[in-house]
């Protein structure tokens, strides 16, 4: 049992790295395709995103057809991502901003797990 959760990790990072390298050498659109590599009709025409001091995340939303999600993405998870960033709304903002593209294909990940009316992205997305 052991092994095959140690396999799981191993190949989610393999696939994150295949993430990566997609939207490095096809552009972020390239990552948003479902498992029989379709496009995925989520899309993220809107470059607007907000700081939410509440939930201490960075707030984006996604479209869907006529249907939009709000997306969340941690304080956690952007810490990940970039780990020298700043704690402070600017901060945030700013790692959001330098990640957009690994967060609009995480946010797509969970999107595709199963629609609901917001998302939150955590550490373990990325």
């Amino acid at each position: 049992m052991l092994s095959k959760l140690a396999d799981f990790g191993a190949s989610r990072r393999v696939a994150w790295g295949f993430i990566r390298y997609k939207i490095k050498r096809e552009g972020p659109q390239a990552a948003l395709r479902n498992r029989d590599n379709e496009p995925m009709s989520l899309r993220f025409p809107n470059e607007s995103r907000s700081y939410d001091p509440t939930r201490r995340a960075v707030r984006f939303w996604g479209h869907d057809s006529a249907m939009e999600a709000s997306f969340f993405v941690s304080e956690d998870a952007l810490k990940r991502v970039q780990p020298a960033m700043l704690l402070d709304e600017a901060g945030l903002l700013g790692a959001f901003d330098a990640n957009r593209d690994l967060i609009r294909a995480a946010a797509a990940k969970v999107y595709g797990r199963g629609r609901k009316g917001s998302y939150d992205l955590s550490a373990s997305d990325f």
